[in-house]
């Protein structure tokens, strides 16, 4: 199996794990503010740990400081400028009510379209960018740091698969398309930005460096952007910080597993 067959078949592995996270809601049972609250906290530390050991190490190690820094920068900025243009759907979830199905709060249904532009602009936002450094590690002859980005992505792609999973089955979406529209939500732009990733490495020698800071730019626009504020505005603020050193911890346990 060559180096681009292997890598469609580990992103989209990576991608289809997201749909795990949305099982627990098809059971139909609220969800509580601290279940969900600690769900972001603990996808909120993995990807920090994953930014920094995942991405802008290797990355400094592949080129140089500025090259990665250059990628943060214009990733993290990117990330703003896109929640700007399209309002992220874990960003409108809190801001509404009419999302509810959590602790009591009565759930509504919002315009068909609305919600597709918000759960579109969600999955790009949260995926690609992951996608695009794996694509391109690949590509690079990084295997080994690919296959690292592949098992942290995957861990994260859980709980985020639940938190995106939550307000989804609450507006009245069926069980089936929520698994459904969960699993996609990861596979999709992950396999399309790797494969994209891939193929610039053929243009462009040695682009794994801003690649890489790029994607831990926007990861952690994310969690600073959104997942924090997100997971500490229902009084449970300490589980969400727990969850977070939890996940943290998590992914540098995997990391130096992994790569011994």
């Amino acid at each position: 199996m060559g180096p681009f067959q292997t890598m469609l078949l580990v992103t989209t592995v990576a991608g289809l794990v997201t749909g795990l996270g949305a099982v627990p809601t098809m059971f139909g049972a609220r969800v509580s503010h601290r279940a969900y609250d600690a769900a972001l906290g603990l996808a909120g530390g993995i990807m920090v740990a994953a930014s920094v050991f995942g991405l802008i190490l290797p990355g400094m190690e592949q080129g140089t400081l500025w090259e990665v820094m250059v990628g943060v920068f214009v990733g993290g900025f990117g990330l703003l400028v896109g929640n700007r243009i399209i309002p992220h759907f874990h960003a409108e979830y809190r801001a509404r009510r009419g999302h509810g199905g959590v602790d009591g709060e009565d759930p509504g249904i919002d315009d068909r379209v609305r919600r597709a532009v918000l759960i579109g602009g969600a999955i790009t936002l949260h995926n690609a960018p992951e996608g695009l450094a794996m694509g391109i590690a690949f590509a690079s002859g990084l295997e080994e740091v690919a296959f690292v980005l592949a098992v942290v992505i995957g861990l994260q792609n859980v709980p985020d698969g639940f938190a995106f999973a939550v307000p989804v089955s609450q507006s009245g979406v069926s069980a089936p398309r929520v698994l459904l529209y969960t699993t996609l939500s990861g596979a999709v732009p992950q396999v399309l930005a790797s494969v994209f990733g891939f193929g610039l490495v053929a243009v462009a020698q040695g682009v794994f460096p801003v690649a890489a800071g790029f994607a831990a730019g926007a990861m952690l626009a994310v969690v600073l952007r959104e997942m924090v504020p997100s997971s500490h505005g229902h009084g449970y603020a300490d589980a969400a910080t727990a969850a977070f050193l939890v996940g943290f911890v998590l992914l540098v346990v995997v990391d130096a597993v992994v790569t011994v």
